[in-house]
């Protein structure tokens, strides 16, 4: 019996994109992937969801990369540009989970101490988890297994009732790897779908 879903926030129920800045900076869709592929790539911005700060983190990009200095500045200067809106159909789905009133709702996040309370000054529905994990807090990130087993211990979570959503395959299978059900959120029709073949209804 499932009794506690945790989702993963970004690309499942919060659109985040630096493309919503760079698009304003560059003058073409090639320099602005260009930029994005090679000088503030995923991998550079995980070390801050990981718990890195934003000061030292444009420091020594900028150090490397001197010719972008104004364009790294932009990447935390204006990170609050390159949140979107909510993914409102998978908040839908939250929702009905939450007035359910039959399941914990945790949330395990790879994202920055820095700039989490923007989130959370900006999405209301952040308010009906019971607890959130923050990786750039922890210092520990996904697919880790250590933030897994933190987050189970943390929150007393029984790990076979619990099922765990991501749209990220590589945190999907970090989760099972530890012994939690997990769902790799491709639609909110996919997921309500998943989720009632784990007996979890809204």
């Amino acid at each position: 019996m499932k009794d506690t879903v945790i989702f993963d926030l970004g690309g499942v129920l919060i659109d985040w994109n630096p493309r919503y800045v760079y698009r304003s900076i560059f003058r073409t869709e090639a320099a602005m992937e260009h930029f994005l592929g090679r000088v503030c790539t995923s991998k550079w911005n995980e070390k801050q969801d990981e718990g890195r700060l934003f000061a030292e983190a444009t420091d020594l990009l900028s150090s490397e990369f001197p010719e972008y200095k104004s364009e790294i500045s932009s990447y935390y200067g204006r990170w609050e540009d390159m949140l979107g809106d909510a993914l409102h159909d998978t908040v839908s789905i939250l929702s009905g989970l939450k007035n359910s009133n039959k399941y914990r709702l945790y949330a395990l996040t790879n994202w920055s101490a820095e700039s989490f309370p923007v989130a959370l000054g900006r999405f209301e529905f952040l308010s009906w988890f019971d607890d959130i994990l923050v990786s750039g807090r922890e210092k520990l990130i996904k697919p880790d297994p250590a933030i897994y087993d933190l987050m189970i211990s943390r929150f007393e979570i029984r790990r076979e009732g619990a099922v765990f959503i991501d749209d990220n395959q590589a945190n999907v299978e970090g989760a099972r790897k530890t012994g939690i059900d997990a769902i790799h959120f491709r639609s909110p029709a996919g997921l309500a779908d998943e989720l009632a073949a784990f007996g979890i209804l809204l």
